[in-house]
């Protein structure tokens, strides 16, 4: 029975790193997998200003903020990764996934993000910057917010970086470690420091 426990545990641990696997699990598996993703949604509901749809994964260790006013709304089917972090406003259609590590946070504007579209592993979208000017220092900067929204079946690669004020298009790929600083088109795909388009995936 210890056995059985502590395979169950580490089966856990691996679809909290990897949540594309719990959507494909075997019918004796999936009893108590989504009966332990009943006990993990049920606690962050009830913690946080946060909304799932159905059928959703949630790594438990996933840090996920909402406050009144400033919620984390998740579609069906969304996944969210081990140590994942998200602040909301944050708006998530359906068949979201975000991966190990990403950062999301909505800043006082909102970051929302289409059906279908990959958040992958490091990725950083704030939807919030800081002041620069030199007469004071950083720390006493104002704080702007312009929000950011990123289409549907949009892919954003491996630590890639998305500045405040940004929309991507629909279709568009962000490549890893590109950082976005202006719009993308749709179905562009974007690479670089800053990021500029470098081709188009009906070309692929």
């Amino acid at each position: 029975m210890r056995d059985l426990e502590a395979l169950r545990e580490q089966h856990q641990r691996r679809l909290a790193w990897m949540p594309w696997l719990y959507f494909a699990l075997k019918p004796r598996h999936r009893a108590w997998a989504e009966a332990w993703q009943a006990e993990v949604q049920a606690r962050l509901v009830a913690q946080e200003t946060v909304t799932l749809g159905a059928g959703c994964f949630i790594a438990p260790d996933a840090a996920i903020f909402g406050e009144p006013g400033r919620g984390v709304v998740l579609g069906n089917r969304c996944a969210i990764a081990a140590q994942a972090f998200l602040h909301g406003p944050l708006t998530l259609g359906d068949d979201v996934s975000v991966n190990a590590g990403a950062r999301l946070d909505g800043g006082r504007k909102g970051l929302a993000i289409g059906s279908g579209t990959r958040i992958a592993s490091g990725a950083a979208i704030y939807a919030f910057d800081h002041g620069m000017k030199p007469d004071r220092d950083i720390k006493d900067q104002p704080v702007r917010s312009r929000g950011i929204r990123l289409g549907r079946d949009v892919w954003i690669g491996a630590n890639a970086g998305i500045t405040d004020g940004v929309t991507v298009g629909d279709h568009a790929v962000v490549a890893m470690g590109a950082v976005v600083t202006k719009d993308v088109p749709d179905w562009a795909i974007v690479a670089g420091v800053p990021a500029v388009v470098v081709g188009d995936r009906r070309e692929r």
